[in-house]
């Protein structure tokens, strides 16, 4: 492939960006750059900053940022953290399923640029997308968690793991299943190589997910990770489904 000269796209960016103008990933309004939402989008989304300690649950007042909710008191969960840029909403759900199933693959920056604040005080550890099975690859013909990973990791690919957690069984699709029923549907699903298992040992991860429901995916996960070594696993996602709510993904 021939590169174009760095003053040559320099005199292009215009025309193209005439010609082809950004557009709000959510409705498709012209914005001023790649991956902006327009000011009624961007509005229209729940941005999560607040909630359960431990499991970021937002739907539960707590007194202070450090409370736990009842569910992490009575049942401490796997991994250290949860969090996630937005609720799973309307314009929240339609970037998921674009992403996911539209072959949209650049809404895989947006997504990475909306997490970026909940990943302070995470850059020593690795980033590990949760894993889709090989079938489920081979039909999609990507992984969007990865996809979400990569672009968190930008150009510092070392810290990026695509591969050390495999989706060892194929699962059904969790959608409209209740927490119950996911738990069942995951157990045994995912596991780490042998040959992955001394990079893992004595690290942080961060386990990268497009769509957070009842945890039973996040938790199984952890679980795996920590059982081969992993110091603590963190969770990070783009959208998180409400507690009351866990099987509308």
């Amino acid at each position: 492939m021939i590169s174009m000269p760095a003053p040559l796209r320099a005199a292009a960016r215009p025309i193209v960006g005439f010609a082809l103008p950004s557009r709000c990933p959510a409705c498709g309004t012209v914005v001023e750059g790649d991956g902006h939402f327009c000011i009624d989008c961007w509005t229209g989304l729940d941005h999560l900053d607040q909630g359960c300690a431990r499991c970021g649950e937002p739907s539960i007042m707590l007194a202070d940022s450090d409370s736990l909710c009842g569910a992490c008191l009575a049942d401490p969960p796997p991994y250290a953290t949860a969090r996630a840029a937005v609720a799973y909403g309307d314009i929240a759900r339609g970037i998921a399923l674009r992403l996911k199933y539209s072959g949209r693959i650049g809404l895989a920056r947006t997504i990475a640029a909306a997490m970026q604040r909940h990943m302070a005080r995470l850059d020593d550890a690795l980033l590990i997308p949760v894993p889709l099975h090989r079938r489920r690859i081979w039909g999609r013909g990507y992984n969007q968690a990865a996809l979400i990973a990569r672009a968190l990791a930008g150009d510092d690919s070392e810290k990026l793991r695509l591969e050390t957690l495999i989706r060892a069984k194929s699962t059904p699709v969790l959608r409209g299943m209740g927490a119950k029923a996911r738990e069942q549907a995951v157990r045994g699903a995912f596991a780490v190589p042998d040959a992955r298992r001394a990079e893992i040992r004595g690290r942080r991860l961060v386990l990268i997910d497009d769509v957070y429901t009842s945890g039973a995916t996040a938790k199984a996960c952890a679980r795996v990770l920590l059982r081969h070594g992993a110091a603590e696993v963190h969770v990070r996602c783009w959208a998180r489904v409400p507690a009351h709510d866990d099987a509308a993904y």
